[in-house]
């Protein structure tokens, strides 16, 4: 798909934006910068073109006017709560978030642990950061948070949370996912600033809901969808309505928070008052203006509505989604006038399916299936067999066809596959009962390129299947997951066990 999303467009307007709002008032700026810092695959999907990692160049180029500061909650560290787009828990998140950072030239200046309350997991973070000279806070719970307006504007409110020591004009506070505690920090942050006899302000930086685009435009239902399991959904904001006249798209908690945080913000300035009428206003988001193609955006964003769909279906088979949030998910769906079918690598994964069943094919009477919509829109199949996965079958079959390698020459050295099938299963196993999944393959593929031209021109060719549409009949086993995600695919299946095994 040909970009639909200007990447350097939207820097220079979200940079313009926020550099705006830090000259505007008196004082510093906290920024809450909430979404994905880095790896915002959602946006990627719905916004064909758009950099995951975009942020982060909108941080460089901040970086001499602005000390940043990540927030983490407490009990994501100690439940070891996992960040599913990279399968790792949040505490390895925010490391990572920290070295990518550093990577690029921006340091950090603190980290916030939130909402502490004596969690073990915290203190070995918290040694563990220290050690490599990153400062550590600790900030405990606030009872009555945000309601008890007065209680929370004093000494024992959010005077008690330390002072992060900042020195720049802006401070943006960000974190490895949601429910971190930013807000908080923000707030604390600037109580502490009035306290000391210095103004600060506060401004928030999200990229969806988009407040400038429909409320029926499908980037904002796919955002309801990414948060179905919160039963939250975007709204028209009737504070700017009423203040402007203007129509702008905003999300529920949002809209419910205002009036408090508006509240807390003229309570700690001591009745200064935040300037603001609405959440619009507090917002500086641009998103809007990288949109370079409309349609593409839109049709990209309908595919993601359905994506989200299966994962929530798939969640609910394994206990980890209720089957309200399955139900909103179906909703959303409907609203957007689509139907699950209308990716088209569902059916066709279910027809190699059941083709599978019908050409005898399959392993010990399971029958797979599995497609991949290429870039120039061919969509390769394959089927599962005794050998390997439906997956594997899928992906060779896709590189073949980009690299024009007839299905009649070898990608996978069948002495090199054998080896490997039969360590797999054990010396003396048949290899016959192999089944190599996704990543397994993968390694064959890498090795047989030192002795296959072949098997190199498809390697060569796995780097176009980044972002490629994949469905699977089935669901896949951990070594197929893990390979499609290192293959950067966007992938969903039906819930549908892959072997009678209790124990595969």
């Amino acid at each position: 798909m040909s970009a639909a999303f200007d990447n350097q467009k939207y820097l220079d307007a979200q940079k313009a934006s926020i550099l705006q709002r830090a000259a505007q008032g008196e004082g510093r700026l906290y920024l809450e910068f909430g979404g994905k810092l880095m790896g915002d695959f959602h946006a990627a999907r719905i916004l064909p073109g758009y950099d995951p990692d975009v942020k982060v160049r909108l941080l460089q180029s901040l970086s001499s006017e602005a000390d940043i500061i990540v927030c983490i909650y407490a009990e994501d560290i100690e439940r070891k709560r996992i960040r599913a787009d990279f399968g790792i828990t949040y505490d390895n998140a925010a490391m990572k978030l920290i070295d990518d950072l550093h990577g690029v030239g921006v340091e950090v200046t603190a980290v916030v642990v939130t909402r502490y309350s004596g969690q073990p997991a915290v203190q070995t973070f918290k040694r563990r950061l220290e050690r490599h000279g990153i400062q550590v806070f600790l900030h405990g719970n606030l009872d009555g948070y945000p309601n008890q307006v007065e209680r929370i504007a004093s000494a024992e409110g959010l005077g008690s949370l330390r002072y992060v020591p900042v020195s720049r004009p802006l401070v943006v506070v960000t974190g490895p996912g949601p429910n971190s505690g930013k807000m908080g920090t923000c707030l604390s942050q600037i109580y502490h600033e009035f306290q000391q006899g210095r103004p600060a302000r506060y401004a928030k930086f999200e990229s969806f809901p988009v407040w400038n685009l429909p409320l029926s435009h499908p980037v904002n239902i796919a955002y309801e969808s990414a948060t179905a399991d919160l039963q939250d959904n975007n709204a028209m904001d009737h504070f700017h309505f009423e203040a402007y006249g203007v129509a702008s798209v905003n999300y529920n908690r949002d809209l419910q928070t205002f009036p408090l945080l508006k509240a807390l913000l003229e309570r700690i300035s001591g009745g200064q008052g935040s300037g603001y009428l609405s959440p619009t206003d507090m917002g500086v988001n641009c998103i809007a203006a990288g949109i370079v193609d409309d349609e593409a955006v839109r049709k990209a964003a309908q595919m993601e509505i359905i994506r989200r769909y299966f994962q929530y279906v798939s969640a609910q088979e394994l206990g980890r989604a209720s089957e309200t949030t399955v139900q909103r998910a179906e909703e959303l769906v409907r609203r957007a006038g689509l139907k699950p079918t209308d990716r088209v690598v569902v059916e066709k994964a279910r027809e190699t399916a059941q083709r599978c069943e019908t050409e005898g094919e399959g392993d010990g009477g399971i029958y797979c299936g599995a497609a991949i919509q290429l870039p120039d829109g061919f969509i390769a199949t394959g089927m599962n067999s005794s050998l390997m996965h439906s997956a594997v079958a899928m992906i060779l079959n896709a590189v073949r066809h980009l690299a024009g390698i007839p299905r009649n020459q070898h990608l996978l050295q069948p002495d090199i596959l054998e080896k490997v099938a039969r360590f797999k299963h054990g010396l003396g196993t048949s290899a016959k009962r192999s089944g190599l999944n996704l990543s397994e393959a993968l390694i064959v593929l890498t090795v047989s390129c030192a002795t296959s031209p072949q098997g190199q021109k498809a390697l060569d060719c796995l780097a176009q299947l980044k972002g490629c549409d994949v469905h699977l009949s089935h669901t896949p086993g951990h070594g197929d997951e893990q390979g499609l995600r290192h293959l950067g695919c966007s992938y969903t299946y039906d819930p549908l066990p892959p072997t009678k095994k209790l124990f595969p």
